[in-house]
């Protein structure tokens, strides 16, 4: 048995990084959707199923909780996924299983509140207002997820979503660090336009970003705090997992890297950001 972490590409080993050091002795299959990769600009119905099937994969593969390690995925599909089709899926295996999303410890994160907290409205003013910008996909965006969510929660928080279409592609692709930094310098200068200063605080809402998190950084000013998602995310499933003690979740260390896409060693990029040569095999 093991804790699955699902991407629809490489992005996703940000966050699987991060839960493997916070779980050393756990059992890890990690999936990487690479033929279909990426979800940032697919329809909802597309990416739904696209999850589905991944998760179907990484349950088949012993996965008795999966992480869903895409912003996308979990604005879109998650919901539905739990609501829909994990009850049948539990019934099917035979065992405890469950799905998560990365969007819940973010937005934990970013608001210093945990999830059940829904701000009291008192019709007052609001005497200072902090800005958060969300880098993120396009379809990430189109959901208005956060948005929707940081507001529940936090009155004096305002949230500008920055749409970053190709940014996961050429990330993916393992495009030069000098590719990657103008397009990141003109996405971060385009939301300082459309706002008309710099955010108070930044998420990097797609896992592939948080592979060249330095670059947002020397993008935005010194000092601005950054939401990183894997440290969110390993903070939340400790809590998680202890107060849901019935999974199996291996202990023998195993790491297991599948994709649905071409097998074998990763790019350059995945490599620097891994601290070593990566291989996949087939899904």
């Amino acid at each position: 048995m093991a804790i699955g972490v699902f991407d629809s590409g490489v992005g996703g080993l940000t966050v699987h990084r991060e839960l493997t050091r916070r779980f050393p002795d756990r059992d890890f299959v990690y999936l990487a959707d690479q033929a279909n990769a990426p979800y940032g600009g697919r329809g909802g119905e597309e990416i739904v199923e696209l999850t589905r099937a991944g998760c179907e994969r990484l349950f088949e593969a012993g996965a008795n909780v999966i992480v869903l390690a895409c912003n996308t995925a979990s604005a879109i599909a998650l919901r539905r996924l739990q609501q829909t089709w994990v009850p049948g899926a539990r019934a099917r295996h035979g065992r405890p299983i469950n799905v998560l999303g990365i969007i819940v410890p973010t937005i934990e994160a970013a608001t210093g509140l945990p999830w059940t907290f829904e701000a009291e409205r008192r019709g007052e003013k609001i005497e200072a207002i902090d800005i958060t910008g969300v880098f993120c996909t396009a379809a990430t965006a189109m959901s208005r997820v956060y948005e929707i969510e940081i507001d529940k929660r936090r009155e004096d928080l305002a949230v500008f979503s920055e749409p970053c279409p190709g940014l996961a592609g050429l990330i993916e692709l393992g495009a030069p660090a000098e590719e990657l930094k103008v397009v990141v310098e003109d996405h971060v200068d385009s939301l300082r336009r459309r706002i008309g200063r710099h955010p108070d605080q930044a998420i990097l809402g797609c896992t592939h970003y948080e592979i060249v998190a330095d670059l947002f950084a020397a993008a935005l000013p010194a000092g601005t705090p950054v939401i990183h998602q894997p440290t969110a995310v390993a903070d939340a499933l400790s809590r998680y997992f202890e107060r849901h003690p019935e999974y199996d979740l291996g202990g023998s260390g195993r790491r297991d890297f599948l994709t649905s896409g071409k097998a074998g060693p990763q790019s350059d990029l995945v490599a620097q950001f891994w601290g070593a040569p990566l291989t996949f095999t087939p899904a």
